[in-house]
């Protein structure tokens, strides 16, 4: 509502320097605002049915195994043993996601405009991409404490979410991680735009949320991994459609200056 009452009071300022300067940044604030509402309404919404989703969180564990993946447990009970970094990894997971990716964007859009859609598109594409596949029923590794796994947020007395069904998000879908694929678009969306050497700084923003979503228990590895081919594929998809809009726009061009 804010990003909506700021837009339609931008258009009511006169022709100059600040409405051409306001517009279009109300624009992306309205967009964004607008994308973060459906996915807090998305994952809010009531399912009820938990069917099947133990049986494949086993059944990811068992393929990981399969895989010789390092095992999530190990890395938990590493944690466990120290109350400091327990702490610390699930304060990590509870508070960091947004602000970084909302530090990201405004970071894009002032410094960089001219890279700003296409990772803009490419956030749309892999949060859209997790939003759809949420809707196979996926247990995350710390309601499955038969295999060793630890609900590490519980055990704090800091819980993310709340119990099952009553929380503000829905517990059952841990395929694929948001917050992997959020720390993905802030940490290689800074590596591949910005020429500073903190840019190798902020990449670690990626593989420390790769850790602290297995410490906690929230989610498998394989979730972060689908995450990541969600984003590749997003981003491939927007720059084949840049290049192919380009070379349209080249031959109208073409075709102008030859009618001429």
């Amino acid at each position: 509502m804010l990003a909506l009452f700021l837009a339609l009071a931008c258009l009511r300022l006169p022709q100059g320097r600040a409405r051409t300067a306001s517009v279009p940044a109300l624009r992306e604030f309205a967009l964004i605002s607008g994308l973060y509402a459906i996915w807090r309404l998305a994952r809010q919404l009531p399912f009820t049915h938990e069917a099947g989703a133990v049986e494949r969180g086993r059944e990811i564990h068992r393929i990981q195994q399969w895989l010789h993946l390092p095992g999530e447990i190990h890395l938990q009970h590493v944690v466990v043993q120290h109350d400091w970094l327990a702490r610390l990894v699930n304060a990590y997971y509870a508070t960091l996601h947004v602000p970084a990716l909302v530090a990201f964007l405004v970071w894009l859009w002032v410094r960089h405009r001219e890279s700003y859609p296409h990772w803009r598109n490419g956030l749309v594409y892999v949060t859209l991409g997790c939003l759809v596949i949420r809707f196979i029923r996926v247990a995350p590794p710390r309601f499955i404490p038969e295999l060793g796994f630890v609900d590490l947020s519980q055990r704090l007395g800091f819980q993310v979410y709340g119990n099952p069904g009553t929380g503000v998000s829905d517990q059952y879908a841990a395929m694929p991680s948001i917050h992997v694929a959020w720390a993905a678009v802030v940490a290689l969306g800074v590596l591949c735009v910005a020429r500073s050497p903190w840019r190798w700084l902020v990449l670690l923003h990626l593989p420390a949320t790769m850790f602290v979503v297995a410490a906690t228990g929230h989610h498998w590895w394989l979730d972060g991994v689908v995450a990541l081919l969600l984003l590749w594929v997003g981003l491939w998809g927007d720059a084949r459609w840049r290049r192919s809009r380009a070379a349209t726009s080249d031959r109208r061009a073409v075709e102008v200056l030859e009618a001429a």
